[in-house]
Order: structure tokens, then C-alpha cells, then sequence
């Protein structure tokens, strides 16, 4: 006797609206994160760091009595 194997068709069970309002909420979280520490970082690796040093330094220590 042959055995007959009824496999149910593929359901279409998405999470609907759910997935998308996730990755919104993610993207969103990155955005920010990107503003508030990524593009601050890279403004400053691209104006470098300026030192100004005097060309006389007085090193007389005045005094008082």
C-alpha cells in the first residue's frame, strides 16, 4: 500500500505592518546616533589640531614682599 504525504501549501503569514515600523524605529536610532557622534568625529579628524606656541617665554617669577 502506497503512503500519500498531503503537505499544506505555503502560508503567507507575514508580521505585516510590524517588520516595517521596526526597521523604521532602527534606522531612526542609527540617524541619530550617526548625527550626534559620527559627524562631530569626522569634523574634527578633518580640521586637524592647531598649537600655538610663543615664540618668548618669561620664566621671571615676581615676587612679592
Amino acid at each position: 500500500m502506497a503512503t500519500i504525504v498531503n503537505n499544506p501549501p505555503a502560508s503567507n503569514n507575514s508580521s505585516g505592518p510590524m517588520g516595517m515600523i521596526i526597521a523604521l524605529v532602527v534606522l531612526i536610532v542609527l540617524g541619530y546616533l550617526a548625527y550626534m557622534y559620527g559627524f562631530p568625529a569626522i569634523r574634527q579628524m578633518q580640521g586637524g589640531t592647531q598649537i600655538n606656541v610663543p615664540s618668548k617665554i618669561d620664566i621671571n617669577v615676581k615676587q612679592t614682599k
